[in-house]
Formats: C-alpha cells, sequence, structure tokens
C-alpha cells in the first residue's frame, strides 16, 4: 500500500514515458501495481493500462469532492503493493494562480504522498539545481523526495548533474533516461497517440524496461514511496438509483475508448452489465436498456463510421424507441448528420441530433468548466450544476436549443462563456466529460424511467 506521484517540471518532460516504463518494469518483477493519473486525461491513462494490464484511475479535484476522491482513491489504493501517480502538467499549475488547486503538489499534499521530480537535462549544467532547489523552496509542504533527469545521454554529463542537484538541493537523483527513439511515444494534436491505435508493441516495451532497469535504480524508487495515510470512509451509494436488470451497451473500440474506469465501474457496482459493441466494426446494437457512446477520435476513422451504415440504422431506431442515449465530446460528432474533416471531406454520421461537427486545426474549446442546465435533461434537472473538462479540435453546429449555459472560472473571474449540450428526445450529446461520482442525479436522470421523455 505504498505509493509516490510522479511530477514534474512542465508538460512535455516525460512523465508518461518513464512512468509507464517503470510501472511495467516493476510489474515484471512480480509486483502488484496501481496507477493513477492526475486531472481528467484519458490517453496517458491507457498507455498505463497498457504497461500493467489494468484500469489506471482519474485523481480529479475539479470535479470530485475532496472526500470523495479520498475515498476512491483509499479503495483502490489497498489492493497494490505500489500505487504510482502520474502529475498533470508542472507540479505547481493547477486552475489559475493557485498552486494547490487542481495541481500535482495540491494532490501530493491531499494523498501525504511524496513526490519524484523529473526534469530535463538537456543543454544545462549546474543551473539546474537552481530549477530543482526552486521547486522545492516554493512549498516546502510539498515532500520532493528525488529526482530522475531525462534526455541526458552521457554518463558525464549525468553525474555533472546528479552532483550538482545532491550539493545544492540535499535531494537524491536516482536516474537518468537518454535520448533514444526507442522510448518515445508517438504523437498527435492532443498530445500522446492512444495506445489503441498504436497497438501492443511487445518490442517499445522490451527496449523501454530495458532502459528504465540500465538507468533507473529502481530499489531506491520503491525505498522512497510511503504507506497510504489518508483517512477516508466508506462511500455511500445510498442516494444512486437501484441499476440492477439494467444493460448498457457501450461504444468500445479505437474510434471511442475516452472512459473514466471509475464511471464504468460505479455503473456496474450499481448492478448495470455494460455491454461493448463497436461502431466500426459492428453490424448490431446488443440488446440493452441504455447507449453509453463516450469520446474518441471519430474523425480518424470518419470514412470506416461513415460506412457502417448497419449501426447507424440500429442506433438510430433505439433513439426512436425512446432507449436512453448518452454521448461525450467524440459521441457527439457521431450522433450528428456529418462529420467534415480538415480537407473539406463530409463523412454521412449516424443522424439522431441535426447538426454537424467540422475539424479545426486549433483547439475549440480547453479546459474545466461549470456547467448549469437550462433545462431539464437527459443528465440534469433544470437549474443543476454540473463539472467537468472539454478538449476539442471541432465545432458542432446545430439549431437544437442548448441545454447547458458553460463556465470557465479562473482566479474567481469569469473567463469565458458558452452554450452546450444537446437534446433530442432521449439523446442527449455534448463535448462535456462528466465524472459520474460527483452526482447521483447524473445517473438517476439518466437510467430512471420517470425522467425519460
Amino acid at each position: 500500500m505504498k505509493t509516490i506521484l510522479i511530477g514534474a517540471t512542465h508538460s512535455g518532460v516525460g512523465k508518461t514515458t518513464i512512468m509507464s516504463g517503470i510501472m511495467r518494469a516493476l510489474y515484471q518483477r512480480g509486483l502488484i501495481v496501481n496507477a493513477f493519473k492526475i486531472g481528467p486525461d484519458y490517453i496517458d491513462t491507457g498507455w498505463h493500462q497498457a504497461a500493467i494490464g489494468k484500469p489506471s484511475y482519474n485523481l480529479d479535484a475539479f470535479m470530485l469532492p475532496n472526500k470523495t476522491l479520498k475515498t476512491l482513491f483509499k479503495y483502490h489504493a489497498t489492493h497494490a503493493e505500489i500505487n504510482i501517480i502520474e502529475g498533470v502538467m508542472g507540479l505547481y499549475d493547477g486552475i489559475g494562480l493557485k498552486a494547490d488547486y487542481c495541481s500535482s503538489a495540491g494532490m501530493a499534499k491531499q494523498l501525504n504522498c511524496p513526490v519524484i521530480l523529473i526534469v530535463d537535462g538537456k543543454s544545462v549544467a549546474t543551473s539546474l539545481a537552481a530549477t530543482v532547489n526552486g521547486f522545492i523552496q516554493f512549498d516546502r509542504r510539498v515532500n520532493i523526495v528525488a529526482v530522475i533527469i531525462n534526455r541526458v545521454n552521457s554518463e558525464g554529463h549525468y553525474q555533472l548533474l546528479k552532483k550538482a542537484i545532491e550539493y545544492y538541493c540535499c535531494i537524491p537523483v536516482i536516474g537518468r533516461l537518454p535520448v533514444d527513439k526507442d522510448f518515445v511515444l508517438p504523437e498527435r494534436h492532443l498530445g500522446l497517440l492512444p495506445h489503441s491505435e498504436w497497438g501492443d508493441d511487445t518490442l517499445y516495451w522490451q527496449n523501454l524496461v530495458n532502459g528504465i532497469k540500465k538507468y533507473i535504480d529502481l530499489d531506491r524508487f520503491l525505498a522512497l514511496a510511503a504507506p497510504v495515510t489518508i483517512e477516508s470512509s466508506s462511500y455511500d451509494y445510498s442516494a444512486y438509483p437501484n441499476l440492477h436488470g439494467i444493460s448498457i451497451a457501450i461504444a468500445q473500440d479505437a474510434a471511442f475508448h475516452f472512459y473514466y474506469y471509475d464511471n464504468l465501474e460505479l455503473l456496474k457496482h450499481l448492478g448495470a452489465q455494460l455491454i461493448p459493441f463497436s461502431p466500426i466494426d459492428d453490424r448490431d446494437l446488443p440488446d440493452c436498456h441504455a447507449i453509453y457512446i463516450g469520446g474518441g477520435f471519430p474523425e480518424q476513422f470518419a470514412d470506416t463510421l461513415a460506412s457502417n451504415r448497419a449501426i447507424k440504422i440500429r442506433l438510430k431506431q433505439a433513439h426512436q424507441k425512446g432507449i436512453p442515449i448518452y454521448a461525450e465530446c467524440g459521441g457527439l460528432m457521431y450522433l450528428g448528420d456529418y462529420l467534415e474533416n480538415l480537407q473539406g471531406g463530409r463523412f454521412p454520421m449516424v443522424g439522431i441530433l441535426p447538426g454537424y461537427s467540422v475539424m479545426s486545426k486549433g483547439l475549440k474549446r480547453f479546459g474545466y468548466a461549470q456547467a448549469t442546465a437550462n433545462q431539464r435533461c437527459l443528465i440534469a434537472r433544470q437549474g443543476s450544476q454540473l463539472r467537468g473538462h472539454e478538449f476539442h479540435h471541432s465545432q458542432f453546429f446545430t439549431d437544437l436549443p442548448a441545454c447547458f449555459t458553460l463556465h470557465k472560472i479562473r482566479d474567481n473571474e469569469l473567463i469565458s462563456q458558452w452554450q452546450g449540450g444537446y437534446q433530442k428526445g432521449n439523446t442527449f450529446a455534448s463535448y462535456l466529460h462528466l465524472h459520474f461520482y460527483q452526482s447521483p442525479e447524473i445517473l438517476h436522470c439518466w437510467l430512471s424511467r420517470e425522467y425519460h421523455v
């Protein structure tokens, strides 16, 4: 039940690569390893899962109340010998100026766990010690216990950096990782390429693990982890609906795979049966009481999705029967009339929601949002407030009235406001990704018949 958090000075410094390699190496030793990711990211958790063969869980301080987050973490943590948490962005990067709010540093203090700081060693010498010292001094309550240096190829350069950091900062440097094309994870416009699109590359994992074992002291890493000491109580599920006897068809393939595992496990804990189907490959829809279509990259498979007329017809028939369909982000794009790619090509989608999505070169929306329901809809009563996350390179155009008014607030200042979330019959879709543990109302509205049209 030991825990350690892997933080970094900034995004892109190699957190996911180094953490995935360490976890894989420890997993191969026979240890029971759990993986966590701070914030709403789905892609990093996919690589974690590829490394250890089981789900990685999101720790999201924006969407979840503190007590709920701690309870879920403690529940998962008790099932492992070592719990490894990947940070988000730089160690102190949260929402606005608040270094504790939704940041890796804030989570480290919230869960009482030590931090290993990953730094970039390229083109720097003793000055790197000043960087590390700045992170240590910025908040002494954050327990930074060691450093790993990325992008350092020569042993001589590494020893210079190691000695400088240990002399000036008084904390150990437990290893490095050199620049090597065999260690690099594939990237795309949202960051890393999802593992589901890359496939199982045994040679990649073998090379990465060999590099981790050669250059990083794994015994020292394990010794620096600390026992889980947070207090938590059992979670009260009495406010949630009883879902025994409810079957939910869930889209799961290379195009649609962005799901918080706590969401899926909550549905199953409440009694629901989740039946996977593929909008890419399947021609029929499972018999079900509800449908769940998560996010993903439908634009990467637009031609294939458009060509599978059979499953689109089945989904439209389910909608016409009143089966409640809930979709997020990529699911919203899929349920529209068509998807337009960057080259102007148009691909017919399901056609439940009158509207279409258009891909863009830049981000159209990124970050946390607070949503207030303008009207009763499939996941909320009128006036209810939900918290979620948007991250997309597309826009959805429709004449349907928006179900939500969304706000982005930073340092108590309204940064932006927009409309989103669309419903037709018992089908609802929006760009907003939600964590179901924030409110029982989401599942009541979606899966209890008295709330349906």
